[in-house]
């Protein structure tokens, strides 16, 4: 066997032997050794191989399958941009706390430095957004020391992936040079070289212990705010625990669809009217607001947090907690989650008033989403994200891509008439990249029914995750794709001003930076890629189709007019 062949053929050995269940790959050539071994594994029924083409959609596909299972995956891919495509999926790793394992194939030291063909400084290239990386060097031979250092190699960039207590889950890179010939030798034995006796990984790692934590101070005027976590059962428990406690919830809707006893319909709105000082409201002003895991969509809920004379707390999953108001007195683990504070005497009375001021607001909502209106009614954001919660079961998944689409969710979302569906969303950085091959990876790895909520330009940034070869496993997912052919968020915020648009030009420059219009035919896309496509002509119709069986992959697109999306969101405000 030759040692490159030998090398991979371990060290995916050891991959499975450590619990890797699905892995990725990307074609290439300095990568072949790993690629046969993969191949291999897979046709041995040990893991699940997935190929794509494209580097950047791959490390979002192996994000999403992450992300669903719970297990580090493994990406690999050749040498040179193809490692570098990797960045954006673990830059969201790294904030999102997702065991995503880069292992990447490399030259040999000779050729390092020398302007080989593809060649560049891989060792550092993804920077501090790794918990952990190694640089194997090409082998000379195989021995039982090499064998033990490669496997070792593979425990440490699983347990570094897959997250400790003192060390949440993330992004690990190994990076592997192999020296030719790279192609198996076609007589030799390919079995890999033995591991220990007892099959077991050459690294026990066993859980570090630590104290558990104190439970929060009661305190009957408190409000929580309800954040992304790295996790859909941390964020059931985090429900389940405020209901306890007697807090209400103002969520955003990432881990599960929020629902419970103290969820507040509407929450977003009710928070941006009682942080401005409304009049009606002034009943609702908490002494103490718990923010637990990390906010990213709305200004709400932060300007609520920093009225002054308010104590904050934050209950974090991650040791680098989030505080970009400087406004936190104190932080707690998440372990503070088991143990509920005694409900203070007045908890019932300050629930139901909070949540008497979001149901308040459920007729004007619905008007203003155009959910009762009509099949002839003009399709909204808002109209269709109620469509798509009201669609799933607690056994469903849902994916939500960035920008409006999770907002839309939040400002219409009924806690009282949704399930606990799971939520997935690349929150981390929050960025568009990957959205489709992230729901392809959580639809591959999810045992229910996959359903993704994304605007036009997510879609496009990753049409390549439409593209799944005929050999590959196929997912059972339907995108809904909100089309207002362009960046609609921007005309909700301060660039959308009436008055910005006034002068000479202006209307046009705004458009043109912002709006960024692109007049793609999405059912000429997808007929490219052999993927079903389907126009939605009302909120019935979308209702219809989402009760549909879910088989195979399929686009579901609504359009809407991005012209009415300013006017929308402040009525909803």
């Amino acid at each position: 066997m030759h040692p490159s062949t030998a090398l991979a053929t371990v060290l995916v050995d050891e991959l499975v032997r450590g619990g890797v269940e699905e892995a990725v790959l990307c074609p290439g050539s300095r990568s072949a050794p790993l690629a046969y071994a993969l191949e291999e594994a897979d046709r041995a029924g040990r893991l699940r191989l997935h190929v794509r083409i494209d580097e950047r959609s791959a490390g979002f596909l192996a994000l999403g399958m992450a992300r669903a299972s719970g297990r580090p995956v493994p990406v690999v891919t050749t040498s040179g941009t193809a490692v570098a495509n990797l960045h954006p999926a673990v830059l969201e790793a790294h904030h999102g706390g997702v065991p995503l394992l880069v292992v990447s194939a490399d030259r040999p030291a000779e050729l390092r430095g020398t302007g080989a063909n593809q060649t560049t400084v891989q060792p550092g290239l993804l920077g501090p957004a790794v918990r952990w990386e190694a640089d194997l060097p090409a082998p000379e031979s195989v021995s039982d020391a090499a064998n033990g250092f490669w496997r070792t190699s593979v425990c440490r960039a699983l347990a570094a992936a897959g997250g400790r207590p003192d060390e949440p889950a993330g992004p690990a890179h190994l990076n592997v040079s192999f020296r030719d010939p790279l192609a198996p030798d076609l007589t030799s034995d390919r079995s890999a070289p033995a591991g220990r006796a007892d099959g077991g990984p050459w690294t026990d790692l066993a859980p570090v212990a630590r104290p558990a934590a104190a439970p929060l101070a009661g305190g009957e005027r408190t409000v929580v705010l309800l954040g992304d976590l790295p996790s859909a059962g941390l964020t059931s428990r985090a429900l389940d625990w405020a209901a306890e406690c007697g807090w209400p919830v103002l969520a955003e809707p990432f881990g599960v669809l929020p629902s419970g006893a103290t969820v507040v319909p509407h929450g977003v709105l009710v928070a941006g009217r009682v942080a401005t000082g409304a009049p009606d409201l002034a009943h609702l002003v908490p002494d103490r607001v718990v923010v637990v895991g990390r906010l990213t969509l709305f200004r709400e809920l932060g300007a609520l947090s920093r009225r002054p004379g308010t104590r904050v707390e934050q209950v974090s999953a991650l040791p680098r907690w989030t505080d970009p108001g400087h406004v936190v007195h104190r932080v707690h683990p998440t372990d503070v989650l088991r143990e509920p504070t005694p409900r203070a005497d007045g908890a019932d009375a300050w629930v139901d008033a909070w949540q008497e001021a979001g149901r308040a607001l459920t007729p004007r909502v619905r008007e203003a989403a155009a959910l009762d209106t009509g099949p002839d009614a003009p399709l909204t954001g808002p109209g269709v994200a109620s469509v798509v919660a009201h669609a799933l079961s607690a056994e469903d998944a849902l994916v939500l891509g960035s920008s409006n689409a999770p907002r839309d969710l939040a400002l219409v979302l009924d806690p009282g008439a949704v399930e606990r569906a799971r939520v997935v969303a690349s929150r981390g950085l929050a960025g568009i990249d990957g959205t489709v091959s992230t729901a392809v990876g959580v639809a591959l790895c999810h045992p229910g029914r996959t359903v993704a909520l994304l605007g036009d330009l997510t879609f496009l940034h990753d049409a390549n995750g439409l593209l799944v070869g005929p050999a590959e496993p196929r997912p059972d997912l339907t995108l809904v794709v909100v089309n207002d052919d362009g960046g609609g968020i921007f005309s909700t915020l301060e660039y959308g001003e009436p008055d910005r648009s006034a002068g000479e030009g202006a209307a046009a420059a705004t458009e043109r930076i912002f709006g960024t219009p692109h007049g793609t035919e999405l059912a000429a896309l997808c007929a490219a890629h052999h993927v079903a496509h389907t126009r939605v002509r009302s909120l019935d119709h979308l209702s219809d189709l989402l009760a549909e069986p879910a088989r195979g992959l399929r686009v579901l697109e609504v359009r809407v007019d991005r012209a009415g999306h300013r006017a929308l969101r402040d009525r909803l405000r």
